[in-house]
């Protein structure tokens, strides 16, 4: 395969490179920034692009922007993105329209050669490969989605001020309800969260955690 490389690190860079070399692809080009990656995207048209995640210059999601954005524009250039932590949200992202000639790969992976080589010849060929740390964390998330999904809308409206750090009787004088209803509320949000009462553990905190999880985006 024509293969393209985008990674800050230039030791691990070298090392890819080598590495996809020696296993008989063509590494067309190695570039440590997510503008040069899409420059040699469109100038090479590569059969694989592998992206880092987190690239110059504020080391966030630059790569996995540039690897959205490639998807999206040549979805036929398939993609192997390495990060450096299970980041699934970025996961879920890429492979929201279709998981198609997608891997995601955390880098430590990347020490088992075979293991690697593996992935870039499942995922050149229209394959998903998903590490099973990303692939538990999706499974995660969505189920404490649906789990809120589950609530009813006067329960959400409790929940949202309770992560605001609203006392229930702040909660009930801006619901215009009261004490004991905004208490009954509660109770049985935190049953749907399947949050039963545990010794050590603070129910209130945990279905907050659980809200401000599913509002992020």
């Amino acid at each position: 395969m024509r293969i393209v490389i985008a990674d800050d690190a230039v030791l691990l860079r070298a090392g890819l490179e080598h590495l996809l070399t020696e296993a008989g692809h063509e590494v067309v080009a190695a570039v440590g920034d997510a503008t040069t990656l899409l420059s040699a995207v469109r100038e090479h048209r590569p059969d694989l692009a592998v992206v880092d995640v987190r690239m110059p210059p504020t080391f966030t999601d630059e790569g996995v922007r540039a690897a959205t954005l490639i998807r999206s524009q040549d979805p036929e250039v398939a993609l192997v993105v390495l990060s450096q932590y299970v980041e699934e949200r970025y996961a879920s992202e890429l492979i929201a329209d279709s998981p198609r000639g997608l891997g995601y790969v955390l880098k430590d992976r990347v020490a088992d050669v075979e293991d690697f080589l593996g992935v870039v010849e499942e995922v050149g060929s229209g394959g998903t490969r998903l590490d099973p740390e990303v692939v538990q964390q999706i499974f995660v998330r969505s189920r404490r989605r649906r789990t809120l999904e589950g609530l009813t809308p006067r329960e959400r409206e409790v929940l949202a001020l309770m992560a605001q750090g609203r006392s229930n009787q702040a909660i009930a004088e801006t619901l215009f309800v009261s004490p004991g209803s905004v208490e009954k509320h509660i109770s049985s949000l935190l049953t749907k969260l399947d949050l039963p009462p545990v010794d050590g553990e603070n129910r209130r905190v945990m279905a907050v955690l659980r809200y401000l999880e599913s509002e992020e985006k």
